[in-house]
């Protein structure tokens, strides 16, 4: 992950109040977390959405992120929780204990822009994980309706900020031969304020995916269409990627 790809988090109070309500991966997560004993490691954690509630229920977290400011405010939202924070690159990690569950949720794995990161990543993860440790991940599926946006701005979605309607329009380009999507995010503000970040997301196809976990020590468990565990298809959304290390 680069420095310069984090526009979208420079402001973590904002981001929580647009993305704090979604919740529906850590029903999934849980039902992994209940599996194991010992220390669950959240990469990407930003502010703690997936992690917090895991350490409510009474596991060990250990909360990793590049961003400085997405981890303070994950302090503060955590004060009276036994989680971990670290601030690294998840291509890079020194923790000082392996886990038996490891994951990345929020799509964060589009993140790794080259061949090269991606590789590196899932180095750094599996020498994180006890023999036969399991690591969840997802990623946007590469559909074509997905893939081939025009580049004109479109609305996307609304949410509440500090009691006032945001209404959210995207611009995108995707780039084919390297698989990566850039995006501009428009937040407009019913104050008449208007926020812009740009972001850039490599995509990866079902049999490239298959292709890359094996070759970096993994075997895939299971291949989901979205958290509720429905078989992957054309008309998915998203990969869910549920990953077994392979001790040779």
């Amino acid at each position: 992950m680069t420095l310069d790809n984090l526009q979208e988090y420079d402001d973590p109070v904002s981001y929580d109040q647009e993305n704090d309500p979604y919740t529906e991966d850590i029903f999934f997560l849980a039902k992994w977390a209940e599996m194991v004993k010992g220390t669950i490691i959240d990469l990407a954690c930003g502010t703690g959405r997936a992690s917090i509630p895991l350490a409510k229920q009474g596991h060990n977290l250990i909360g990793v992120d590049l961003h400085k400011g997405m981890l303070e405010q994950a302090k503060r939202k955590s004060e009276n929780l036994q989680i971990d924070w670290f601030e690294q690159d998840c291509s890079r990690l020194d923790l000082p204990v392996k886990s038996p569950f490891i994951f990345m949720t929020g799509n964060s794995f589009q993140h790794f822009l080259t061949n090269e990161a991606q590789d590196q990543l899932l180095t750094s993860v599996n020498k994180h994980l006890d023999n036969d440790g399991v690591f969840i991940f997802n990623t946007r599926f590469p559909a074509e309706e997905e893939i081939l946006q025009s580049a004109v701005e479109e609305y996307w979605k609304s949410y509440k900020e500090d009691g006032q309607n945001v209404d959210v329009y995207t611009v995108e380009e995707y780039d084919a031969l390297n698989q990566i999507q850039g995006c501009t995010t428009i937040r407009r503000y019913e104050d008449g304020n208007e926020r812009k970040t740009n972001i850039r997301l490599r995509y990866v196809f079902p049999q490239e995916m298959e292709r890359l976990i094996n070759a970096n020590g993994f075997q895939i468990l299971h291949l989901f269409g979205n958290w509720k565990e429905a078989p992957i298809s054309n008309d998915s959304k998203e990969m869910i990627c549920v990953c077994k290390k392979t001790v040779k």
